[in-house]
C-alpha cells in the first residue's frame, strides 16, 4: 500500500513537472524536426546542438555545484545596491525630435534603444522585474517599474535579440511590445519562442553568424560570440547566440551580446570595424564560467581588438547574477581602460546620449552604495 502511494506521488510530481514545463509560456517553444532540418545549413549546428567556434567549457560539475549554489544564494543583498537605482523617464517627444545621426539610451543590463539613420532599434528588451521567472529563487531587478517604460517607447522599426536567456529575452516585455514593433530579428532557433508568444511568422527573421540584412540605410550583421543558449532543462544550445553590428553612412556600432573572450573580436573588427561605439559585455563573471563571460579587463581588450573608438560596458546595473559586487565590473573596466588608453562612456540609465555628449564620462554609479 505504501509503495503504491509513493509511486502515485512520483507519477503526480512528474506529471506536474512536465505540465509546468510544456504549458508555461515562459519556456518558449520547443524545437521541431523541421527546425533541425533547417539548422543543417548552419556551420554552427553539429546535428544535435549549436557549437562555439572554439572549445568552450564551464568548470561546473557535481563537486563544484553545491558550493556554487550556496555562494550564489547567500548574502545576495550585500552584492546589490543598498537603494533602488533610478532610471530616467523616457520622453518620447524629445526622442522623436532628436536629429542626431546616432543616439542611444541604455536602460540597464543589456537593454538598449538606438536611433540610427532615422530608425528606432531596440536590443534585448528585458524590462521585466525578475531574471529568474521560473525558478524557486528570484533575481529581482535593482530598479522598480521598468515594464512601464515600454508604454512610452516610440514605434520600433526593429527589435533585435542576441540569445534566448531570460535576462535577454523576456516574456512579459514581449507581451507589452506587441503593436509597437515592425519586425523582429533573432538568432537561429529563437523564432519558435516568439511564435509561441503569438508573434506572426512573417514579422520574424532568423540569422546565422555573418548573415546580414538591410534596414533603411543600415546594414545589420549577426556576428559570432562565445556563449550558449537555453530556457529550460532540456533545450541547451538548441538556438544560436551572437552579437550585432550596425553600419550606416555615418556610424559603425557593435553590440557584443554575452560571451567569453576570443579571437572573434579581432575578426569582427577587421571585417566590419573600426567602430565608433562598442557596447561590450561586462559583468556577471565567475572563474567557473569564465569561458562564457569576460572579466572586465578582457572586455577592455575586446574593445581594442574590435577597434572601438568608444566602449560602453553593458550587462551590469540591473541584476545580481554572479558573486561579485554590483559595482565591481565597472570599477575594473574603468581602471583597465585608463591603463590601456581606451576611451569609454558610462551613461546613466534612461538618459539619451549622442556621439558628442559629455554626460557619459561622469561615473554616476559612484554616488550609490
Amino acid at each position: 500500500m505504501i509503495l503504491k502511494i509513493i509511486l502515485s506521488l512520483i507519477v503526480l510530481a512528474t506529471a506536474y513537472g512536465l505540465g509546468y514545463l510544456y504549458l508555461n509560456p515562459q519556456f518558449g517553444g520547443r524545437i521541431s524536426e523541421k527546425d533541425k532540418s533547417r539548422f543543417t545549413k548552419s556551420a554552427q549546428w553539429n546535428g544535435k546542438l549549436f557549437e562555439n567556434a572554439t572549445e568552450t567549457l564551464m568548470d561546473i560539475n557535481l563537486s563544484t555545484l553545491p558550493g556554487l549554489l550556496k555562494e550564489q544564494f547567500s548574502d545576495r543583498a550585500a552584492r546589490a545596491p543598498k537603494e533602488k537605482l533610478p532610471i530616467a523617464q523616457f520622453d518620447g517627444k524629445v526622442w522623436q525630435a532628436d536629429t542626431n545621426p546616432f543616439s542611444f539610451i541604455w536602460f540597464g543590463h543589456s537593454v538598449g534603444l538606438m536611433k540610427m539613420a532615422g530608425l528606432n532599434l531596440l536590443i534585448d528588451p528585458m524590462f521585466g522585474p525578475d531574471a529568474s521567472p521560473i525558478g524557486p529563487f528570484r533575481t529581482k531587478r535593482y530598479s522598480d517599474s521598468t515594464l512601464r517604460i515600454i508604454n512610452e517607447l516610440p514605434e520600433l522599426d526593429a527589435v533585435l535579440i542576441t540569445h534566448d536567456h531570460y535576462d535577454h529575452l523576456d516574456y512579459d516585455s514581449f507581451q507589452l511590445l506587441k503593436g509597437k514593433v515592425k519586425h523582429y530579428y533573432v538568432p537561429l532557433g529563437v523564432k519558435r519562442h516568439l511564435l509561441r508568444w503569438d508573434i506572426p511568422n512573417e514579422m520574424i527573421t532568423e540569422f546565422d553568424w555573418w548573415d546580414n540584412a538591410k534596414l533603411g540605410d543600415i546594414e545589420m550583421t549577426f556576428v559570432p560570440a562565445r556563449h550558449f543558449s537555453g530556457r529550460g532543462p532540456f533545450d541547451r544550445a538548441e538556438s544560436l547566440w551572437g552579437g550585432w553590428t550596425f553600419v550606416s553612412n555615418t556610424h559603425r556600432v557593435y553590440w557584443t551580446g554575452d560571451g567569453g573572450y576570443g579571437e572573434h573580436f579581432k575578426e569582427i573588427g577587421e571585417k566590419l570595424g573600426p567602430f565608433d561605439w562598442a557596447f561590450v559585455e561586462c559583468g556577471q563573471y565567475n572563474k567557473l564560467w569564465h569561458a562564457i563571460h569576460m572579466y572586465p579587463e578582457e572586455s577592455v581588450q575586446a574593445s581594442l581588438d574590435m577597434k572601438a573608438k568608444v566602449a560602453i560596458p553593458i550587462h551590469w546595473g540591473a541584476f545580481t547574477l554572479a558573486l561579485h559586487d554590483w559595482k565591481n565590473p565597472v570599477q575594473r573596466f574603468k581602471q583597465e581602460a585608463a591603463a590601456k588608453n581606451q576611451s569609454i562612456y558610462m551613461p546613466e540609465m534612461g538618459v539619451p546620449i549622442a556621439f558628442a555628449d559629455e554626460q557619459g564620462k561622469e561615473y554616476w554609479w559612484e554616488k550609490y552604495e
